[in-house]
């Protein structure tokens, strides 16, 4: 880094955070006079406050912390509302030229801080973050539910029961109350076909022969045992769509407008918000959205070949 570079934040800090330790340096300037401090802190709460204090007492209003995995959260949690956090990139932060000593990170992030080196990655307002957790983790449980639904037809195939030649839709009305009646121990395929509902009733003659298979006590403890997780996976989505529908309450003019575009529902919309937020003005360009959310084609070519292309690091966090 050029020694002429211009100070253009007096008061910064650099964390070097990791699971069980932050090492932090603080850097000041008074003048031409340039002095630095560093110290060890636990990531435990009560050393992440110690830390805080430690900030205030130093005059500092500008801290750099790497994106390293989950760990810098905590410390952002902890700062945000008493200084500017500035979560860098670390591709970004290690192709800046002018490191040619073994320094410190923390070191290394406060000195590129102190003079505007870093460009901060977008992190979305506190609600927007807690949109987002809950949006991912309805996605993951779906994919559980996903899961658990096949297994039932893998059972049922074992079981020569070819309820799905049948019926459209296995875990529609008809189709739970037959494997309902199944977990119960009802093997009679007549019996079973009787519980058809709706326009299944007129292939009842079909479901009675789709029904008779070969079932042991071994596959209804499977599918009671499938049944029972369902139904628990279903409640949980219900819980986190409730919770979902009160985060996105302040949001809710453009919740509406997303739903308009053509295959976007409740759940599309409530994902889009959850990842971008509402506040396009973080975005310099179109450009920098779509490579934030990752829907830009990569273009990286080298001597004819075609690389994977990897989004911006500068909007990356």
């Amino acid at each position: 880094m050029p020694k002429e570079m211009d100070v253009v934040i007096p008061n910064c800090c650099g964390v070097d955070i990791h699971k069980e330790v932050a090492v932090c340096c603080v850097r000041k300037t008074l003048g031409e006079q340039v002095t630095s401090e560093v110290r060890s802190f636990s990531t435990m709460t009560g050393g992440l406050q110690e830390l805080k204090a430690w900030l205030i007492e130093s005059g500092v209003t500008h801290v750099a912390v790497e994106s390293t995995g989950v760990y810098w959260k905590p410390l952002f949690n902890i700062l945000e509302d008493s200084m500017t956090v500035v979560l860098a990139n670390a591709r970004h932060v290690k192709h800046v030229p002018g490191r040619k000593t073994d320094v410190k990170d923390c070191e290394w992030l406060a000195k590129l801080l102190q003079c505007g080196l870093i460009k901060g990655s977008f992190i979305p307002p506190k609600l927007i973050r807690e949109l987002r957790d809950l949006t991912r983790y309805r996605r993951k449980i779906m994919g559980h539910l996903a899961s658990e639904k096949n297994r039932v037809q893998k059972v049922l195939e074992d079981a020569n029961l070819k309820l799905s030649s049948v019926a459209t839709d296995v875990f529609g009305v008809s189709g739970m109350a037959i494997l309902k009646a199944l977990s119960e121990g009802e093997t009679n395929g007549e019996e079973l076909a009787k519980l058809a509902m709706g326009r299944l009733k007129e292939k009842i003659p079909e479901l009675e022969k789709a029904l008779t298979g070969h079932v042991s006590s071994h596959h209804l403890f499977m599918i009671k045992r499938s049944l029972e997780h369902i139904a628990y996976i279903q409640k949980s989505v219900g819980q986190v769509d409730r919770e979902i529908d009160k985060k996105l309450k302040p949001y809710g003019e453009d919740y509406k407008r997303l739903q308009t575009i053509p295959g976007v529902k409740e759940t599309g919309a409530a994902s889009i918000i959850a990842e971008i937020g509402t506040d396009m003005s973080v975005f310099p360009t179109v450009q920098h959205l779509t490579s934030w959310a990752g829907i830009c084609p990569g273009n990286n070519e080298s001597a004819g070949k075609k690389k994977v292309g990897k989004q911006d690091p500068e909007m990356s966090g």
